[in-house]
């Protein structure tokens, strides 16, 4: 594997991204030079209620102090809905940010600076009173969140906006994924997903942007070689610059 130094220090470096859609971190990758391979090995479809509970939760959204989303899709699926209610927002990640926004054409009021949801724990004020969020989350969403929130102090219901399912990549797509030369976990649904849908065969090196991606990795007979100190989108590129470079 070889790399450049410089502006580009990815240059001629092949790198899987895994996530449905590209986003902050294939940007990123693409911007350092690198040769980004996008195999989506998840899609997103309505919860198996077509959404019904969802829609229940954000009629009365001004029976809530605050709607969480977790990703751009939950989002998507959440927020349209909000209108004019008077409910403080919050989300996990910029992009998340970025799409909320958009929709409520109002700047959300909570976004940590690591992308994580533990992160987005962290950054919640300490309720002065009763509060309640409305917490919208994928189907194979940690509880912890939920339970964490709960430990501030917050009163908690969670829903389902959407499932995410399992997709398998084409034996094109798998011959060059697994061609590349690192690919890149964001999550710890990221790495089950690989094992899942390839199997523990992967490119020579493997960059986690977290201990708990790792640890889900791990689990499943993936071998990490890199697992990113700052864990946020962008300590995931550091990680992949760093992994690269050592190994040119």
């Amino acid at each position: 594997m070889a790399a450049d130094s410089g502006d580009r220090p990815l240059r001629g470096i092949r790198v899987v991204t895994t996530r449905e859609r590209p986003g902050q971190l294939d940007r990123s990758l693409t911007a350092l030079g690198a040769e980004v391979v996008h195999v989506p090995l998840i899609e997103t479809t309505d919860p198996v209620d077509g959404g019904a509970a969802l829609r229940a939760e954000l009629a009365r959204a001004d029976e809530y102090d605050w709607v969480i989303v977790t990703s751009p899709v939950g989002a998507e699926r959440a927020l349209p809905a909000i209108g004019g209610a008077d409910v403080r927002l919050a989300t996990v990640g910029t992009k998340t940010a970025e799409v909320a926004e958009a929709i409520v054409g109002r700047p959300v009021d909570v976004v940590p600076a690591r992308q994580l949801a533990a992160a987005l724990v962290e950054a919640m004020p300490t309720p002065t009173g009763p509060e309640r969020v409305l917490l919208a989350v994928a189907d194979r969403a940690d509880p912890a969140t939920a339970a964490a929130l709960g430990e501030r102090g917050y009163d908690v219901t969670s829903v389902v906006a959407y499932r995410t399912l399992l997709r398998h990549p084409t034996a094109d797509e798998r011959a060059v994924a697994l061609g590349a030369d690192l690919v890149a976990f964001a999550s710890g649904s990221a790495a089950t997903s690989w094992a899942d849908a390839i199997g523990t065969e992967t490119p020579p090196h493997v960059v986690s942007i977290g201990p708990s991606t790792t640890a889900a990795a791990e689990a499943r007979g993936l071998r990490v070689t890199t697992t990113a100190t700052d864990h946020s989108i962008d300590g995931l590129v550091a990680a992949i610059v760093q992994t690269a470079t050592s190994a040119s």
